[in-house]
């Protein structure tokens, strides 16, 4: 199973998202690869956000050894599914989908919630919002899990 976890930038939610996934399907030993890009240039090469990395470390993560890059449309065929961290860039994502599989692939990642919100607020202006970020992606992560092992089974 190929993941890709898609924000803005790719500097501070997707990363925690990679990060919370990677980890949660490495405990369950599955065969998952995770990864996150950003759907615009800004930080290509680039290290998660100070603060995203905290975060994770907080919660037993290190997303230090990952890097900003831009999504690319090849990713609609790489990857199963794709996640986006809110509306605008899912649009911007099926934009660049030619395919009705291809869209298919393509969800917020709130969607399985039950939260009640469609968009993970990017914290990046709000030093105070990378713990409700972090909380957010950790019960979307649980919810992921469950969604796929309901299709295999």
């Amino acid at each position: 199973m190929n993941i890709l976890m898609v924000c803005l930038g790719n500097i501070c939610r997707s990363p925690l998202a990679e990060g919370i996934l990677q980890a949660k399907a490495e405990a369950l030993h599955l065969p998952w690869n995770v990864d996150s890009a950003g759907t615009g240039a800004y930080h290509v090469g680039e290290l998660p956000d100070p603060r995203s990395q905290a975060v994770a470390r907080k919660y037993g993560l290190d997303i230090s050894d990952q890097r900003a890059r831009q999504f690319k449309a090849a990713d609609l065929d790489h990857f199963d599914l794709i996640f986006a961290m809110d509306r605008s860039n899912y649009q911007n994502i099926l934009r660049l989908a030619k395919t009705e599989e291809q869209r298919q692939k393509v969800k917020l990642i709130l969607e399985f919630t039950g939260s009640g919100e469609s968009n993970v607020p990017d914290p990046y202006w709000d030093d105070n919002g990378f713990e409700h970020v972090y909380q957010l992606l950790d019960t979307a992560c649980d919810r992921i899990l469950d969604m796929v092992s309901e299709e295999v089974s």
